[in-house]
C-alpha cells in the first residue's frame, strides 16, 4: 500500500480527497470536527515537506448549491486545526479554480467548493473527473467515508493519476484497523453487532462468522432472535419476517464453533420516551405493553465477562437507546467493559455512526484502539467488499 510517507512533495501539489462532510448547527458552526482533525497527519505531512495542498471534500446532499453546504463554512475550523490560514474559492473546476491552483505557493493549502454542487461528482463523470485531476501532481485519497462510493473524486480521478497516486494517512490506517480485525487478529476474537435491525447487519455476520470466536447480539436487533426462539418479547421492536433467518444465523455460529451470546434481561418500558416507567425483565418474558429498550444488569456482566477475555473487539452498533439517559447504562457499560479490554492489551476497533456517539458521549474515544471515521464505507469492508475508492488506488 504506497502512502503519503512513500512520497516527497517537494515542490508538487498534492490533490487531496478529504471527508469534511460534518456536522453543522443552525448558525452553520461545525459541532463535530472529528472528521477534521483525521485530515490533519495527510495534510502536515504533505506541508512538512515542502508541498501544497488541493483540498476537495463534499458536504450533505445538496439539490441547488445551497448556503448551508457550503465548505466556506468550515474554513476557520479548519485553519484553526492546521494552524495554517487555508484559502478557499467559491467553485471546485473552472477557469478561476485553474488560475488560483496555478498560482498555490509551497506551504499554502486551498479548499475548493462543495464537490457535489456539481451532478457529475455522484454520477461518477470522467469528463468532471478529469477536470478535477488538472489540480494536482499527486492524488491523494483520504476520505474512508467516501471510498465505498464511485464517485468522480474517489475512484474515476485514480485513473489520471496512473503514476502518482496514494493512500493518505487516514485512510491507510482505516483499511490497516479492518483487516487487524478480520485477517491479521489475535485471538480471542469478539465482534459485538448491536443496532435495531437484523436486516442491516446479516451480511456482516455472515461475513464474519468464519473469523471470530464470540458474537455478542444487542440491541433492538437482539428481540428478533429472542421472539424466534420463543420467547415472549412484548411490545418491543422486532421484524417479524426474519425470525427464520434469526435462526439460521445461530445455527451457522454453532456449526463453526462460535459462541453467540443473547442479552438475558432488559430494562423495559411502558412507551418509547426519556420519562417512561421503566422496571427490570427477563427478555423472553416482556409483558404485553411493555418494550425493551436498554441490556439489563446481568446482561452487561454476562457481555462485560466475555469483553473481558478477548484480544480482538469490533463494536458496531449500541445495545439500547443511549440517547436518552434512562436507557444508556448498557451500552456505557458496553463501552467500559471494552476500554478496560483495550486498557489490558486488546485490539478493539468501533465503527458505525451510533457506536461512535456513544463512545463520544460516554468520553472513551481515547480508550479504545480505533474509532472508525466511516460508517458505511466501515460496514461495506466488514462485508466483504471492495470499495471503489480504495480499488482505484491499488
Amino acid at each position: 500500500m504506497k502512502t503519503v510517507n512513500d512520497i516527497d512533495f517537494k515542490g508538487k501539489t498534492a490533490l487531496i480527497r478529504v471527508d469534511f462532510n460534518v456536522p453543522l448547527d443552525e448558525e452553520l458552526n461545525v459541532t463535530d470536527d472529528t472528521r477534521i482533525r483525521a485530515a490533519k497527519p495527510t495534510i502536515l505531512k504533505i506541508m512538512e515537506d515542502g508541498g501544497s495542498c488541493v483540498l476537495m471534500s463534499h458536504l450533505g446532499r445538496p439539490k441547488n448549491r445551497e448556503n448551508e453546504f457550503s465548505l466556506k463554512h468550515i474554513i476557520s475550523p479548519l485553519s484553526d486545526i492546521l494552524g495554517i490560514q487555508v484559502k478557499f474559492i467559491d467553485d471546485c473546476v473552472g477557469v478561476d479554480v485553474e488560475k488560483v491552483v496555478s498560482n498555490l505557493q509551497s506551504g499554502e493549502i486551498l479548499l475548493l467548493e462543495n464537490l457535489r454542487y456539481h451532478p457529475e461528482e455522484t454520477q461518477g463523470d470522467v469528463a468532471f473527473a478529469e477536470k478535477l485531476s488538472k489540480f494536482g501532481d499527486v492524488y491523494v485519497n483520504d476520505a474512508f467515508g467516501t471510498a465505498h462510493r464511485a464517485h468522480a473524486s474517489t475512484a474515476v480521478i485514480a485513473d489520471f493519476f496512473p503514476e502518482n497516486k496514494c493512500f493518505g494517512l487516514l485512510l491507510a490506517s482505516e483499511i490497516e484497523s479492518v483487516k487487524k480485525v478480520l485477517e491479521n487478529n489475535e485471538k480471542p476474537v469478539t465482534a459485538i453487532i448491536g443496532g435495531a435491525k437484523v436486516s442491516s447487519k446479516i451480511t456482516i455476520i455472515e461475513n464474519i462468522l468464519d473469523k471470530i470466536d464470540h458474537l455478542i447480539i444487542g440491541g433492538g436487533m437482539a428481540f428478533t432472535f429472542i421472539k424466534a426462539q420463543g420467547g415472549a418479547i412484548g411490545d418491543s421492536l422486532v421484524e417479524e419476517d426474519k425470525q427464520d433467518l434469526a435462526l439460521e444465523i445461530l445455527e451457522k455460529a454453532k456449526q463453526k464453533g462460535v459462541s453467540v451470546h443473547l442479552p438475558v434481561d432488559a430494562v423495559i418500558a411502558d412507551s418509547f420516551s426519556a420519562t417512561a416507567n421503566t422496571k427490570i425483565s427477563a427478555i423472553n418474558n416482556i409483558p404485553d405493553g411493555w418494550m425493551g429498550l436498554d441490556a439489563g444488569p446481568e446482561t452487561n456482566d454476562l457481555f462485560s465477562e466475555v469483553i473481558d477475555k478477548s484480544k480482538t473487539i469490533l463494536w458496531n452498533g449500541p445495545v439500547g437507546v443511549f440517547e436518552m439517559e434512562k436507557f444508556a447504562e448498557g451500552t456505557k457499560s458496553l463501552g467500559l467493559s471494552i476500554a478496560k479490554a483495550t486498557k489490558n492489551g486488546a485490539f478493539s476497533l468501533v465503527g458505525g455512526g451510533d457506536s461512535v456517539s456513544a463512545v463520544q458521549q460516554f468520553n472513551l474515544t481515547d480508550k479504545v484502539s480505533y474509532v472508525s471515521t466511516g460508517g458505511g464505507a466501515m460496514l461495506e469492508m466488514l462485508e466483504g467488499k471492495t470499495l471503489p475508492g480504495i480499488k482505484a488506488l491499488s
